[in-house]
């Protein structure tokens, strides 16, 4: 992303790569915007504006979920296990599928939270911290 973000192409474009600053501040955004959301409408209303602002996450998540997957190498089709088991979880799943979902989300904590992306340019694209290295 080059020093600023661009916010149009980090949670509407799934291409490309994305380092991890970036990627924990969109991830921070949208958790605290779905946060605000199930805190503060009723029930009532949740039903009829939940048909459009959680696809809208799960578009937004999805996005930025690929983007950093490409930084680690990884194909972005893992951001719908991610997001599976994040919506698994925040519904409070228990019992053997809910410790699943956990290390789903334990995994992907670490490997897009923690790890550095890849060195380089990857099949994805240029590395976003040394886009002139590759």
């Amino acid at each position: 992303m080059n020093g600023q973000i661009a916010w149009g192409e980090l949670f509407f474009t799934a291409t490309g790569r994305l380092s991890r600053t970036p990627f924990l501040i969109a991830s921070a955004i949208l958790f605290t915007v779905g946060a605000i959301y199930e805190a503060s409408v009723g029930a009532t209303l949740h039903w009829l504006t939940g048909w459009f602002i959680y696809p809208a996450l799960i578009y937004c998540g999805a996005c930025v979920l690929s983007k950093r997957l490409h930084d680690r190498g990884r194909t972005g089709w893992f951001a719908a296990l991610i997001l599976f088991s994040l919506a698994a979880l925040w519904q409070q799943a228990g019992g053997l599928f809910g410790a699943a979902f956990a290390v789903v989300m334990i995994w992907a904590v670490v490997e897009l939270g923690v790890m550095p992306g890849e060195l380089g340019a990857n099949r994805f694209g240029v590395n976003p911290l040394r886009p002139l290295a590759a």
